[in-house]
């Protein structure tokens, strides 16, 4: 077992000893959910005020809305959440390459059969030059598709990892 696998263990078996909210229920009890990057240095339920049981969490890279619209999706439709709060963050490494260098690095790293596996999944790997911009670009994709209700409300934050603070942009 690894060192992170005996790290899991260890802290599941902490976690599970005085463990007391299985009764919670499925659907999240404050009927919101927050989309943000998957980044190590954010921690949503401290940053974000969310206790267990409160909110769905979506995490990917960017906090993309296209990518996360398929659980956004099971979240409202299936279990009721009726707000987004999408949150990207300062130094994000999504602002740091294209697709092209993503391509490339793939190639690279893992050679020419991945890259062309790649290639033909045309997957876009939905970076961003502009952190603001993607913020209000991923709150009107989700205002603009027939997949969010318009009584889904919206808004758009940008987390600061140098402060820890939040900040509303839309």
């Amino acid at each position: 077992m690894s060192v992170i696998q005996t790290n899991v263990e260890a802290a599941s078996e902490k976690y599970s000893s005085g463990f007391t909210k299985g009764h919670l229920a499925l659907p999240p009890a404050r009927k919101y959910l927050v989309l943000t990057c998957m980044d190590a240095r954010i921690d949503p339920a401290s940053a974000f005020g969310i206790e267990l049981g409160d909110a769905h969490v979506i995490r990917n890279a960017g906090a993309s809305a296209v990518d996360a619209l398929r659980s956004i999706i099971i979240s409202e439709q299936l279990l009721g959440t009726e707000e987004i709060v999408l949150v990207k963050h300062t130094g994000c490494g999504m602002l740091t390459f294209n697709n092209e260098d993503a391509y490339g690095l793939v190639g690279k790293n893992l050679g020419p059969d991945a890259e062309a596996e790649l290639k033909s999944q045309n997957l876009d790997f939905l970076p961003f030059p502009d952190l603001e911009e993607a913020v209000r670009k991923d709150v009107d994709f989700l205002k603009s598709t027939k997949l969010v209700p318009e009584s889904v409300t919206l808004s758009g934050w940008v987390y600061e990892v140098e402060t820890g603070k939040t900040r509303r942009v839309v």
